[in-house]
């Protein structure tokens, strides 16, 4: 519904009173980055913008665009193509089955070259194609300065990605349970050829440092030196961390992350009920309608930060009104610019009355 008018404004709140201080994160990377995973919002950075080979990292992009173009529960006949490549491995057999979700935690946890080539394989037929649908799915999220060639991160000159590039699609690859719920999982047991069981341990030795760690990918070649992407959170506040070439990853990760706690703050901008506004309505028994919102509202937010919002609705409204019709926005703003909205309900019912209806006949006269 288009809205009319701006019915009132005010200073909210000052999130937090003490200043953010310069950051005194010094990490042991060639290139790094740290960013608020919701807003995308850059922390610390060093050398983020330069193209570097990404090792395993890879197979954040891999197990996405599986996720996006496959079912989970999938039977994958791993092909002879997948079998035999350089590198990490679960030893796959030509002609062996496992569902799709067995070989994304393959290739998630135990960081496996075979099973991320039987994951191409199923979702393109190829892995030259899959690495295509890579680059598509990396073009639709403005990754500009990263480019695939396969699915597991075997050194080529044309494999490459930024820090910054990789936490803005690990921000984005978090939002997908299944992913979440996959790169968060330390220890997992897949089906073996033989009938046995497969036990897979995650590279990602974070899970164990820190209870605030929920992800999500180790790398490593020669070339590369080690890369490393997590995801924590804490207090309701989301930080994604990227290393490349770091000799000192998770000691470099672990300082970035109270980094990143310390620079935001999880902020509730509304209670539920919090805003009510009365807005004139014809026919309504006290003259008005009020309008209210149902749920609470809260964003993390950097600290220092001043809050505005304005609450927006038409001028005046017609019945028919029911309970719970969305008849206005409260909008937060800050630093000029709009950072949430929530929307604002009818919290009681006007119904159309011949006495409206006369209203209605002199009000179309008159703009005749």
């Amino acid at each position: 519904m288009k809205r009319s008018i701006i019915i009132f404004a005010s200073v909210l709140a000052l999130i937090c009173l003490m200043p953010i201080v310069a950051t005194a994160v010094d990490v042991s990377a060639k290139s790094a980055v740290l960013i608020e995973a919701d807003s995308g919002d850059i922390i610390y950075e060093k050398n983020a913008g330069e193209r570097m080979s990404m090792a395993s990292t890879t197979k954040i992009m891999t197990a996405l665009v599986a996720l996006e173009h496959g079912k989970l529960d999938k039977k994958v006949t791993v092909a002879n193509e997948a079998c035999g490549i350089e590198g990490s491995s679960i030893y796959l057999k030509p002609g062996e089955v496992l569902t799709l979700e067995d070989l994304l935690y393959a290739v998630m946890l135990e960081s496996a070259n075979d099973a991320a080539a039987a994951v191409a394989c199923e979702i393109a037929g190829d892995i030259d194609i899959f690495a295509d649908l890579m680059n598509e799915t990396a073009e639709k999220l403005g990754l500009t300065d990263t480019h695939f060639t396969n699915p597991h991160g075997l050194d080529d000159k044309e494999h490459y990605t930024t820090a910054t590039d990789l936490a803005r699609l690990t921000a984005y690859a978090m939002k997908n349970d299944d992913f979440r719920r996959i790169v968060s999982t330390y220890k997992h047991e897949i089906p073996n050829a033989d009938g046995g069981v497969r036990y897979l341990v995650n590279h990602n030795k974070l899970l164990r440092l820190s209870d605030d760690v929920i992800g999500v990918k180790t790398g490593f070649t020669k070339h590369s030196g080690r890369c490393l992407v997590s995801a924590a959170e804490r207090d309701g506040v989301s930080v994604i961390a990227v290393t490349l070439n770091a000799p000192d990853d998770w000691n470099d990760h672990l300082a970035m992350h109270e980094e990143g706690f310390g620079a935001y703050s999880s902020v509730t901008l509304a209670e539920a009920g919090e805003f009510t506004v009365e807005v004139p309505c014809v026919g309504a028994e006290d003259g008005y309608v009020i309008l209210q919102n149902r749920d609470e509202l809260t964003v993390c937010l950097k600290n220092g930060t001043k809050i505005k919002h304005e609450i927006v609705a038409d001028r005046l409204i017609f019945p028919p009104v029911e309970v719970g019709d969305e008849l206005g926005t409260v909008i937060f703003h800050a630093d000029g610019k709009e950072i949430a909205t929530l929307p604002l309900y009818a919290a009681s019912n006007v119904s159309v009355t011949e006495d409206t209806r006369s209203i209605f006949e002199k009000l179309t006269d008159v703009f005749r």
